[in-house]
C-alpha cells in the first residue's frame, strides 16, 4: 500500500508538470489525485495506521467505546475517517480560506479600476527606465497582493505601454522574476510563504527581515543585464478612456487604500491578536463587503452596472483553489502514511545540509510546481521546539531551513517559464515561447537566484550566528 500511494502520487505529479502536452487541465488531476490517494490509504489502513500511528490508534479506541467490539480493520477505517482526514482539512482550510479572501479583495481592487492609482503614474518613454519602473512596481505589487494576480495587472499595463512584441516579451520575461521575487519575502506574497506563515513555519518579521535582501538582489541582477538589451525611447502612449467610467478617480482611490492597506493589516492582526490569518483576512473581506454595500446604495446604479462582492466573488480563479484542495490533500496521505517522515530522515542521512536541500528544491520548483513541493517539505520535516540545538535548530520556527526555503521555491520558480504561475499566466498572455524564455532568461534568473542565495548566507553568517554560537 505504501509503494502504490508514492507511485500514485509520482504519476499524479508528473501529470500535472505535463498539463499542457497531456491537455487536461492540473486542477483536474490535483483534484483526482487527492481523492484517490485517500481512498487508497482509507482502504489500506488496516496495514499503514498501526506502522505509523499504533500509539495514537490505540488512544482512540479507549477513547470511543463504541469500538470495542469492531474489528481491527473497522477500527483503523474509523481512525482515519475521524481522526487524519478531519484533521487535515482543517489544516488545508486555513490556507484555503485565506486564498479566496485574499483573491476576492484583490478581485474587488480590479474591478473597479483601482490598480490604476498606480499604472497611471507611470509616464517615462525611455525603455530603460521603464524597465526599472515596471520591475519595481511589480515587486512590491506582488509582496501585498500575489504573483499571479500582479502579474496579470502588469502585462495588461504593458500591452499599453509596449507596441512591439520582442521588446514587450523582455519587459514580460523581467515581470516574470521580479514578481517571483517579491512574493518570496511577503508573507502574503505567494501561495507558499502563505502557507509558511499560516502554518507557523515563519512569522511575518523575521521573514521580511532576512529574505527581503536576497530576493531584491534576484531581481536587480536579471534586471540590470537585461537592461542593456533596451535602448533608446518608445513612441508616445496613446490615451484611453477609462474603462470604470460609473466610478470617480477619489472613489477609485478609496477603494485602493482600503484594500492594500486591508492586505498589510493582516499580518498585523496576527501579530497584535495571535488568530490565524484566515481570520484577518475574512474580517477585512467583511469590511469592505459593508462599505460597498454602502457604497452602491448610494450611487442607484442600474443593478447590472454594479459590482457588489457577490458579483465579484464569481470572477476569482476557483479553479485554482481546487488545485490547491487536491494537492494539499494528496500531499496530506504522505505525512499520515509517514512517507514523508521516511523521506526527511533520509536527506538528514545523506545530505544533512539545509543550504543544499532548499537549493535543491528551489531548482525543482521550476520544473515543478512549488505547492506541491512546499507543502510536501512542510510535511517532511515538523517545526522543531525553541530550545533545539545543532541541526535541529534550522526547523525551529523562523529557522534558516523555512526561510531559506521561502526565498528558494520563490524565485527559483524563475529559472523555466513554466515554472511558476506568473510564468505560466505571461506564457498565456503573451504567447512567450518556451525556449525564447529559456535562451534569454533562464541564466539570468539562475544569477540572480545564486546572487540571492550568497546574499542569505551573508545574512545568518553576520546576523544570525553571533546569536547562535556560532
Amino acid at each position: 500500500m505504501i509503494a502504490s500511494l508514492i507511485i500514485l502520487f509520482f504519476i499524479g505529479y508528473l501529470c500535472i508538470a505535463l498539463e499542457h502536452p497531456l491537455r487536461i487541465d492540473k486542477t483536474a488531476i490535483a483534484l483526482l489525485l487527492g481523492m484517490v490517494m485517500w481512498i487508497v490509504y482509507a482502504l489500506g489502513a488496516e496495514w499503514i495506521v498501526p506502522l505509523v500511528d499504533s500509539e495514537a490508534l490505540a488512544r482512540f479506541v479507549s477513547e470511543n467505546p463504541r469500538l470495542a467490539g469492531s474489528s481491527f480493520a473497522h477500527q483503523c477505517l474509523d481512525f482515519v475517517l475521524n481522526v487524519k482526514i478531519v484533521e487535515s482539512l482543517g489544516d488545508i482550510s486555513q490556507t484555503l480560506f485565506f486564498l479566496i479572501g485574499a483573491m476576492t479583495i484583490v478581485e474587488l481592487i480590479d474591478v473597479h479600476g483601482g490598480f490604476t492609482v498606480i499604472t497611471d503614474h507611470i509616464a517615462t518613454r525611455n525603455k530603460r527606465k521603464l524597465l526599472y519602473v515596471i520591475c519595481f512596481t511589480t515587486f512590491i505589487f506582488s509582496a501585498v497582493l500575489d504573483n499571479m494576480t500582479t502579474t496579470i495587472v502588469m502585462i495588461l499595463l504593458l500591452r499599453k505601454l509596449v507596441t512591439e512584441k520582442t521588446e514587450r516579451w523582455l519587459y514580460a520575461g523581467m515581470i516574470i522574476i521580479a514578481a517571483n521575487t517579491g512574493g518570496a519575502w511577503s508573507p502574503i506574497g505567494d501561495v507558499t510563504t502563505i502557507m509558511l506563515w499560516v502554518k507557523g513555519n515563519v512569522t511575518a518579521p523575521a521573514l521580511i527581515c532576512y529574505v527581503l535582501l536576497p530576493s531584491l538582489v534576484a531581481m536587480l541582477v536579471p534586471m540590470l543585464s537585461a537592461a542593456k538589451m533596451l535602448k533608446g525611447q518608445l513612441p508616445p502612449m496613446q490615451k484611453e478612456s477609462k474603462a470604470v467610467s460609473e466610478i470617480s478617480s477619489r472613489e477609485r482611490q478609496t477603494i485602493f487604500y482600503l484594500g492594500v492597506g486591508g492586505l498589510i493589516f493582516v499580518p498585523v492582526f496576527k501579530t497584535i491578536t495571535h488568530m490565524p490569518p484566515f481570520v484577518g483576512i475574512l474580517l477585512v473581506l467583511a469590511i469592505l463587503w459593508v462599505f460597498t454595500e454602502i457604497f452602491y446604495n448610494g450611487k442607484m446604479l442600474d443593478r447590472s452596472r454594479e459590482h457588489r462582492l457577490p458579483k465579484v466573488i464569481s470572477r476569482i480563479d476557483m479553479p485554482s483553489i481546487l488545485f490547491f484542495l487536491g494537492i494539499l490533500m494528496a500531499v496530506s496521505v504522505l505525512d499520515a502514511s509517514g512517507i514523508l517522515k521516511a523521506t526527511a530522515q533520509f536527506l538528514d542521512e545523506k545530505v544533512h545540509n539545509v543550504y543544499v536541500i532548499d537549493l535543491l528544491l528551489g531548482v525543482l520548483s521550476s520544473i515543478f510546481d512549488n505547492v506541491p513541493l512546499v507543502a510536501g517539505v512542510m510535511g517532511m520535516y515538523p517545526v522543531a521546539l525553541p530550545e533545539a540545538t545543532g541541526y535541529a535548530a534550522n526547523f525551529v520556527v523562523d529557522g534558516t531551513f523555512w526561510e531559506f526555503l521561502s526565498y528558494c521555491a520563490g524565485v527559483g520558480g524563475s529559472l523555466l517559464i513554466i515554472g511558476s504561475a506568473a510564468g505560466v499566466i505571461a506564457m498565456g498572455l503573451e504567447r512567450i515561447n518556451f525556449g525564447w524564455y529559456f535562451k534569454r532568461f533562464t541564466w539570468l534568473a539562475f544569477l540572480g537566484y545564486l546572487a540571492g542565495a550568497v546574499v542569505y548566507f551573508l545574512e545568518i553568517f553576520f546576523m544570525k550566528a553571533p546569536f547562535m554560537g556560532f
